[in-house]
This record gives C-alpha cells, structure tokens and sequence, in this order.
C-alpha cells in the first residue's frame, strides 16, 4: 500500500478543514445547494470512475442504479415504513445484484459494445419504471414529511446536516477507490482495462473483477440514489435515470481525470456549479449551454491533456520535484 507524504497529508486535513468550515462561513441557501450536488456527483463520479476508470467498462447507464437506489429506499420508506438508512443498504444491495445481472452475460463485450449494452439497459429501466404501477409509474414517489432527526434522514430547518452527510459519503467513496486502486484487485482491474487476452494469461479471473468493479459502482452509485430521495423527497424516473445523468457522470470523470481517484471531484466541482448558475442566470434560455461548455471542455483536456486535470496537476508537480 503507497504511504502518504507529510505534505499530501497536510493538504488533506486542511482541504478536509475547509469544507468542514465552509457552511459556517458560507451560509447561503443557495450555495450549500451548489455544494451538496458537488459533493453528491462527484461521489457518483468516483463510483463510475471504479468501472470505467480503472477496469475500462465505459458504461452509460449508471444513472439506473442511481435510480435503483432512490426507488428501493423511496418504497420502502413509504410502503414498509422502513427506516431510510437500512433502504439505502436495501438500494445498494439490490443495484449490485442488478449490477451483476446485467455484467455477467456482458462480460466479453469490450469498449463501445459494453456501452452501447450499457445505455440499452439504462433506457429500459427507465421505461419499467414509467410503466410499474406497483411503484407510481411516472407519477413518481413523494416521501412522507416525518419528524426531523438523523434517524429519521429528514431535516426541514436547515441543509448543514445534508450538506455534512453527504460529504461524509463521499469521503467513504474516495476511501473505497483509493484502496481499490493501490490493491491487487486495482492491478487487476488495470489489467483488464489495456487487454482482456493479456489479463487472462497472467491468471486474472476476468469475469470475476469486472463483476467486482462493477457491483462496487453500482452500490455506491445506489447510495447517492437514496440521498437524493431523502433530500429532494420527490423522485420520478425523468428526474433519476435519464440517459443525460449517465452522460454528465462521464464527462465530470473525462474532465478531472478518469483513473485517479480524486479526479472525479475535480470534474464535478467545475461541471456542477457551471451547470447551476448557468441555469440560474439563463433561465429557460440557457438550456443546454451547459453541454456545450462541458463539450468544450472535454475537447480541450482530450486534445492537450488526456489525463485530465488532476493529470496537469500531476505533471506540474513532477516538473517542480525535477
């Protein structure tokens, strides 16, 4: 396992301090928001970035487990009367077995035939859902307004204990990758990604660790469902497994650096707060500025800095200790 520097653990307990502190300080309604949707998409960011970035299973149907995820926490809580924390065990649980069911029979498709399997069972979750009755259908689940406590994960007077949560989400996301990819599973997993064939000769189950990879992801992915859920209280299939949630996840981890583990967060805290204000300050006018601005973007880092920006952050501190 790689130790860390005195230096890297300095940045990190004062990056860590900040962010602690940032809502004390900042206590604007509106960019709390801002910070808690970073801090959601960047951990959705890191769960793709386990698949994608590191074992090389571009998938662009992320955003069903995401929804899997709110869904089963969501029924659960309204249905059952289940306590949200264990729907969100029940959501991650039941996203890595669909996970699995979907990654087991798509386990030799590579590159673009995997994404183009993956964007088709995005699309038809979504369409399940729509037309389930047993969970609304496209009417969506409204969760029930209940005291305020964090047993309950409801809180109506203000959006700190949202805002600390799910930090603490994806710093447990950060923590998963980072052992993952300093472990032998991440070597393995690095393996598969450059060849399948090579991998098999040096006696890595394939199938096995891309099914790993990609239960991790969707397990994690299914944990920022059940937040979401919890913190908007109103989910629909439109608004947690459409095709455009998938893409964006893609391009946050593109533009920070896919296959690192902080460069997910990267991308979403640039993506995230260009695509909120720009829907703020445009309106209905602005819709889609965003993407272009995100395509612009992406274009730039593929052409001069393939690695991402935590890549150009990489290499500016190889130059400085040459």
């Amino acid at each position: 396992m790689k130790k860390f520097t005195t230096k890297q653990i300095s940045v990190t307990g004062i990056t860590l301090l900040v962010l602690l502190l940032f809502p004390l300080v900042i206590t604007q309604t509106y960019i709390i928001h801002v910070m808690i949707l970073v801090f959601m998409f960047g951990m959705l960011g890191v769960a793709w970035n386990i698949m994608g970035g590191y074992a090389g299973m571009f998938s662009f149907g992320q955003a069903a487990f995401f929804g899997i995820g709110a869904y089963t926490s969501s029924f659960l809580v309204v249905t059952f009367h289940v306590n949200p924390w264990i729907g969100l065990i029940a959501g991650g649980v039941v996203a890595a077995v669909m996970a699995a069911a979907i990654g087991y029979p798509c386990s030799n498709l590579r590159g673009h035939y995997f994404a183009i399997a993956t964007i088709a069972f995005g699309e038809i979750v979504r369409i399940f859902f729509n037309n389930w009755k047993l969970v609304n259908a496209a009417e969506g689940i409204t969760l029930p307004m209940v005291n305020e406590s964090f047993t309950n994960f409801m809180f109506h007077s203000s959006k700190l204990p949202y805002y600390y949560i799910i930090l603490s989400f994806l710093l447990i996301a950060l923590v998963i990758c980072y052992f993952v990819a300093h472990s032998k599973m991440g070597y393995y997993f690095r393996a598969i990604k450059e060849s399948h064939d090579v991998a098999r000769a040096l006696g890595v189950n394939v199938v096995w660790y891309r099914l790993i990879a990609i239960m991790i992801s969707a397990f994690l992915s299914a944990m920022a469902g059940t937040f979401y859920a919890q913190y908007i209280l109103y989910i629909d299939p439109e608004s947690v497994m459409l095709l455009a949630i998938s893409i964006q996840l893609v391009l946050i981890s593109m533009l920070g650096g896919a296959g690192t583990v902080m460069g997910p967060v990267i991308g979403a805290a640039i993506l995230i707060p260009i695509a909120e204000f720009t829907r703020i300050w445009l309106g209905h006018k602005g819709t889609g500025v965003d993407m272009l601005i995100y395509g612009f973007l992406i274009t730039l880092i593929s052409v001069y800095q393939p690695q991402g920006i935590w890549g150009l952050f990489a290499n500016i501190g190889k130059k400085k200790n040459g």
